[in-house]
This record gives structure tokens, sequence and C-alpha cells, in this order.
């Protein structure tokens, strides 16, 4: 079992953002190798009428802890008005692949009878991440039966020409407290043309007694098994990471108590902890997430002094 060893707030939106774009929250906090000092981590940043934006802050690979940089423009703006992410997004995953640095993202629309539609867009930066240009205006993985009202990529995969992909997908709403949540679950899918995503697909994960969501899967590939970061939420209202593993990527077993991380007695990852994602560093490896209120405050890190492999080994 990993044991993280938190190292705190990392990026404080409220005080350390620039401009009216990036006013509150570091959705989705996602890291990217940028060069050997330095680790960008993407996210998306909500102005003031919480519609958020992509951007990235770069922070020391050797100290998280130390902002190098923050974008001072969104590296990705919201879509044209009409289009499925013109309310927002958040991002999904970012891939080294032939033809640039991939950005899969989850645009957000408002819609008048739903709380929010969630669809999965592309964009491609050819200037090693600062500046991305989508591929199209509409989505990549779109509304289709099983999933009206969300499709969101947060894995990619690229391997001798392949696409593998996991997702959430929703189709309705949980009630709580007269309140409508979203009910989603994870799949995932292989293709080896973007533009042409196969309907069928393979359920990996769905939600288990209390939850009544399952998603944000982060996968990993570590001495040729699987493993998967992922958020889930109950009815009682907790909202916390948990982790599966497997051998094909398609077939998944729950092992939650070998996460090794757990709530702050207090402060802003003391409620709910979530949207985990690692990168290696050396012999570590490090976890940004998000804390309270699906990361109103910014995004943290904890670190583990055990190499990938050990992460994964349980």
């Amino acid at each position: 079992m990993a044991a993280w060893r938190k190292q705190g707030l990392v990026f404080d939106t409220a005080r350390q953002g620039v401009g009216g774009w990036m006013r509150h929250s570091a959705l989705t906090p996602t890291p990217w190798r940028l060069d050997e000092e330095t680790i960008r981590v993407y996210a998306g940043f909500r102005d003031d009428d919480g519609v958020s934006r992509i951007g990235y802050v770069d922070v020391s690979a050797s100290d998280p802890s130390e902002v190098l940089r923050v974008s001072a423009q969104p590296a990705l703006d919201i879509g044209r008005g009409g289009c499925f992410d013109d309310n927002g997004m958040i991002l999904g995953d970012i891939v080294q692949a032939p033809g640039g640095l991939h950005m899969f993202y989850v645009g957000f629309q408002r819609v008048a009878r739903a709380k929010f539609l969630a669809f999965t867009g592309l964009a491609v930066s050819t200037d090693g991440g600062e500046h991305f240009v989508r591929v199209q205006e509409t989505p990549i993985l779109d509304r289709a039966p099983g999933r009206s009202t969300i499709a969101a990529v947060h894995s990619a995969m690229f391997d001798g020409g392949e696409w593998r992909l996991w997702y959430a997908v929703g189709d309705d709403w949980e009630v709580i407290d007269g309140r409508p949540f979203p009910r989603y679950h994870i799949r995932c899918v292989s293709t080896g043309d973007l533009s042409r995503i196969p309907g069928e697909d393979h359920v990996c994960l769905q939600p288990r007694g209390s939850e009544y969501r399952i998603g944000r899967p982060r996968v990993y590939r570590v001495n040729g098994r699987y493993a998967m970061y992922f958020t889930r939420g109950n009815v009682g209202g907790d909202y916390f990471p948990g982790l599966a593993f497997s051998d094909d990527g398609i077939h998944w077993e729950r092992r939650d108590e070998a996460l090794g991380i757990a709530l702050s007695e207090r402060g802003w990852d003391s409620r709910t902890l979530c949207y985990p994602a690692l990168i290696e560093r050396g012999d570590d490896v490090l976890m940004f997430y998000n804390g309270n209120d699906m990361g109103l405050d910014g995004f943290g890190v904890a670190v583990s002094h055990q190499p990938m492999a050990g992460i994964a080994h349980v």
C-alpha cells in the first residue's frame, strides 16, 4: 500500500491567480513534465461567474510547493456561444502524440431542463503546451444511448497507433435534499482514429453501495498491469478517491483500502478530497489533487517515496 505524505496547498487560486479569469478554484489538476526542473499543472480556473478556463501553473519538480510561473492567459478559452463548451471546461488528460501535445478536456453547457451537459473535446498544442487549438468545435465523444448527459474522458493512452480512452458516462440525476446531482460510472474504448470513436465500449466500474457516482478515472500502466485512481461520491455527501487494478484495462478489481491517503483534520482538504493525478519524480511519485468543494481553494500535492511499481503492486 502506498503511503502518501501531504505537502499542503500548493496553489491558492484566490491569492495567487492572475486576471479576472482566474479568481478561484483549480479543477482537476493534471501534471505534465515540462522539463527536468519543471512540472506544469494544467487545471480549470474559475472566474467570478464560476466559468472555468484551462490554464497552468508551473512548479519546481524538486519542490512542488514552489510556484515558478502562472499562465497569464488561458491555454484554452471557453467555446463559442452555443457550442458544447461555452460555459467552462475541466481537464481530462494531456498526451504527447503525433501532431503535437493532445489535450482531452470536458466542456460544460447550461441547458434549460438539466443541471448541465458535459462532453469531451480535443485541442492540440504545437508550441510545447503554451497554447492549444481545438481540433473541432463539436465533441469527439458526444451523447449517445446510455450517455445522454455526460461523456467525459479523463485518461488517454497512445501506443502503436492505437488510442485507449477511459471516461465517465452519465445518463440521469440523483436528487439529494431536493437538488440534482449527476449519476455516472466509468467505461473504456479503443480506437485508431479520434474522429471515429466506436459506439461499442466496455463498462469498467459501477457505483456500489450508497455510491451514485464514480468518475474522473486516471489510469497508469505499471509493470504490465493497470492502476486506476478515481473519485466516488455517495448519497451521504462523501467525495473521496478510490483505487482499482486490472490486467487488461477493462476488467477491474477495486482496492480502495490501498489508497494510502486520508482527509485532514482541518483546513482545505478536511471535508472532501478528490481528483488525484500522479506523476513520477525520480524514485518518488507526486499526487496532485483537489480538496473541499471540488477544488475551490486550488490544488495541493502529496508525495510517496515508493516508485510507481510499488504503488501499483498490492
